[in-house]
């Protein structure tokens, strides 16, 4: 079983930067698939990004390509995700979760969750 903890949301300007952290128990979190992915009010939970295992792969939705930057320190069972250049749009609850396999973008493929963490992004 794996459990996750998210940190890091917060308040913060448009065109400013944050960094979310995830950290994972377990000692498998490099066999793990890790995706970060948001929820607006009034909107279906969308993907954002995913980083393999081994940290080799990764795969973002178009919105947030060459702004967002997903990775891993697997020593730490940490996943992050850089954020900068931030819109009001990216304001959204944000979940890590894990997947057993291979990189994935959609929800029904992951098996466990974090509680989510809130970002605010303010014009």
């Amino acid at each position: 079983q794996v459990q996750l903890v998210e940190s890091g949301g917060g308040l913060v300007q448009a065109g400013g930067s944050l960094r979310l952290s995830c950290a994972a128990s377990g000692r498998t979190f490099s066999s793990y698939a890790m995706g970060w992915f948001r929820q607006a009010p009034g909107k279906e939970r969308e993907f954002v990004a995913t980083i393999s295992g081994s940290a080799g792969t990764t795969y973002y939705e178009d919105s947030v390509k060459g702004r967002f930057t997903i990775s891993r320190d697997n020593a730490k069972n940490t996943v992050y995700l850089q954020m900068n250049s931030l819109k009001p749009e990216d304001t959204a609850v944000y979940y890590c979760a894990a997947h057993f396999g291979s990189i994935a973008s959609r929800s029904l493929d992951y098996d466990y969750w974090g509680q989510g963490t809130q970002v605010t992004v303010s014009s």
